[in-house]
């Protein structure tokens, strides 16, 4: 194995968005899928407790640090493979891109559009690596990583040997799969099923489409899908830049809820009862008749504005949904900040809104 072993000085800190956690009791960098498989097993024969790290862009870590290896996955191959297959529905031929797991996200997002690739371009601007995407069904502006994931490799931890997973057996639903909440398999490489051609994947995101000049399901230059998502990205404070404070956070801190027709009747009511007849409650209807609401609008009326926050930690100046670290806060501050959030939109609206990043040696 040629994993690169540091001192256990290592603050994660240094290796998250939000410039929070305390040090690895042991860090080792990877490079290969090799070296991953290698340095994963040889934690858990030793009784070793192991957190594999990517971007650190959705991670909360305790202050304590973490009690275990921390193996860093840094390894970067990609690879195009034409198929000779072409989509049913638009005649695009079918192209599989395999990204090992280290490959940062966003530059590969760039690098596919230039090539005229189409299935990811809604999904600019996300900071992480290719590895984080499946674990969470990584969406953004009405696209996820659940429409394009052809299979992704694993190491499975409880059987010892490396795994081809289908999309299908990812278990994927908003912002879930098989691989969060369970630390059993080490995602290592995932392949992409993309169509090569001139135009983006239909406009699916209102406000994507409003920006566009655009109605829904009508399709755009790629480069053109990209930069508008930058656009707004950059807006909300979502694409990391270090002279911005509000980039310091592990994006959105809450997901959307999901909630039955009879809860979102029950959530009017109450909107009503705050803040007037008149004020709609934004919900997003599904097939099966759950509804999505807005976790940004419903923190926003709970009286928790853009900036809010009366210690170190904050809510974006530019995004209700983001928890911040403009500088000197601790995941104590974080997690307090949270709390408080999720308490008050639970008195005002009647839902408990569920953390998004994932949560190492703390809970919410």
């Amino acid at each position: 194995m040629s994993a690169h072993t540091e001192p256990s000085a290592v603050r994660l800190a240094d290796h998250t968005t939000l410039g929070l956690g305390g040090p690895a009791r042991s860090y080792l960098r990877t490079e290969s899928t090799d070296d991953l498989v290698a340095a994963v097993a040889a934690a858990d024969a030793a009784g070793e407790p192991v957190l594999v790290l990517g971007g650190g862009s959705n991670l909360v870590v305790a202050d304590a640090g973490f009690p275990g290896t921390v193996v860093h996955i840094a390894s970067q191959g990609v690879t195009l493979e034409e198929t000779g297959a072409t989509d049913p529905a638009t005649g695009e031929p079918v192209v599989l891109l395999r990204a090992e797991a280290g490959v940062e996200w966003d530059p590969l997002v760039e690098r596919v559009v230039a090539e005229g690739l189409n299935g990811l371009e809604f999904l600019s601007g996300i900071p992480g690596r290719v590895g984080s995407t499946p674990i969470q069904n990584v969406g953004a502006y009405g696209q996820d990583v659940s429409q394009t994931v052809r299979e992704v490799l694993v190491y499975d931890r409880r059987e010892g040997e490396r795994r081809v997973l289908s999309a299908a057996e990812c278990g994927f639903t908003y912002r879930d799969s098989v691989f969060k909440g369970d630390d059993r398999y080490v995602v290592c490489e995932v392949v992409f099923a993309l169509h090569r051609g001139k135009l983006s994947r239909p406009v699916a995101y209102a406000e994507v489409a409003r920006t566009l000049g655009v109605g829904a399901g009508e399709r755009v230059p790629m480069e053109r899908a990209r930069e508008t998502v930058l656009g707004l990205r950059r807006g909300k404070g979502m694409v990391l830049d270090p002279a911005d404070p509000d980039t310091r956070s592990a994006g959105s801190f809450f997901t959307n809820p999901v909630v039955s027709a009879e809860e979102y009747a029950a959530v009017r009511e109450r909107a009503a009862e705050r803040l007037g007849p008149d004020v709609p409650v934004p919900g997003h209807p599904d097939a099966d008749g759950a509804v999505k609401l807005s976790a940004a609008w419903l923190i926003d009326r709970a009286g928790f504005g853009k900036g809010y926050g009366s210690g170190p930690a904050r809510l974006s100046g530019k995004h209700t949904l983001a928890l911040t670290n403009p500088g000197g806060a601790t995941t104590a501050d974080l997690l307090d900040l949270a709390r408080e959030v999720r308490a008050g939109v639970e008195a005002a609206f009647g839902v408990r809104l569920v953390n998004e990043p994932v949560m190492i040696g703390v809970s919410l």
